[in-house]
């Protein structure tokens, strides 16, 4: 049997990158899902590419209303909803010194709001589900929200508060006896859009990309594939047990 059949998730960021890749692998595993994103053309792309199992929502992260309309547009098309992978997300370079109010707050919204706000419906929308049909909640943070780095003050703090909100999702589900879990995933670097400028740079006389990978006992980066197969794992019944944890794929970086 597929290992989600049935289930109705919502992928944030699911236009691009680990986000892509788990909209593709939910439905590949019999789940249906919503490309929520603000890739209006690339998230109908792959919606399109993906068939009758997969809706296209526009969907800005930080602003309830969008929220409030994607679950909405989610049940009425699919009838219910199972799961919430919250992907979406942005870094921004410089040490606490350099990094701007403004730039540390829109990252703050984007990662750390908008999966407070992706949570928060989340639990709503499937609070009531029969407990044959559970939820999940999937919250993507990152190894910086295990450890420090000198140069992602914005970042870290993000994710690392999206890893104590996990916690607390979770714990509030079980004491109010909701048939939902929520955990946190923690990639460390992965080959996606997102750091692409990144591995153009010259960073220690090396290229942005070796020394990123030098970062990694295992010596590369991450496949947005190897995140999303976590990802599914969570959404699937076969983590049942599982909630308020970390998940970490980081090729041995916090080792």
């Amino acid at each position: 049997m597929p290992r989600v059949d049935g289930k109705v998730v919502i992928v944030t960021g699911g236009a691009s990158g680990i986000g892509a890749e788990s909209a593709r692998l939910i439905v590949r595993e019999g789940g249906k899902v919503v490309i929520a994103d603000l890739n209006e053309a690339a998230g109908t792309a792959l919606a399109a590419a993906l068939g009758d199992s997969a809706l296209f929502c526009r969907l800005d992260t930080t602003v309830e209303s969008d929220w409030q309309a994607c679950v909405a547009a989610t049940v009425k098309r699919f009838g219910g909803l199972h799961g919430v992978v919250n992907a979406a997300g942005v870094g921004v370079g410089g040490d606490v010194e350099e990094v701007s109010l403004e730039e540390f707050r829109r990252v703050y919204r984007i990662n750390g709001l908008g999966v407070f706000l992706g949570c928060k419906h989340g639990v709503l929308a499937m609070k009531g589900n029969p407990a044959d049909q559970p939820g999940s909640i999937v919250n993507i943070s990152s190894v910086l929200g295990l450890r420090g780095m000198a140069r992602a003050p914005a970042y870290a703090a993000s994710k690392g508060a999206v890893r104590l909100l996990s916690k607390n999702v979770a714990i509030h589900c079980g004491t109010m006896g909701y048939p939902i879990r929520c955990n946190s995933v923690h990639p460390g670097w992965i080959d996606t859009p997102m750091i692409a400028p990144r591995l153009a740079m010259t960073i220690d006389n090396m290229s942005g990309r070796q020394y990123l990978e030098s970062l990694h006992p295992m010596g590369r980066l991450g496949r947005p594939e190897e995140i999303a197969r976590l990802i599914l794992f969570l959404i699937s019944d076969e983590s049942s047990f599982s909630t308020g944890a970390e998940f970490v794929a980081d090729g041995g970086v916090t080792a």
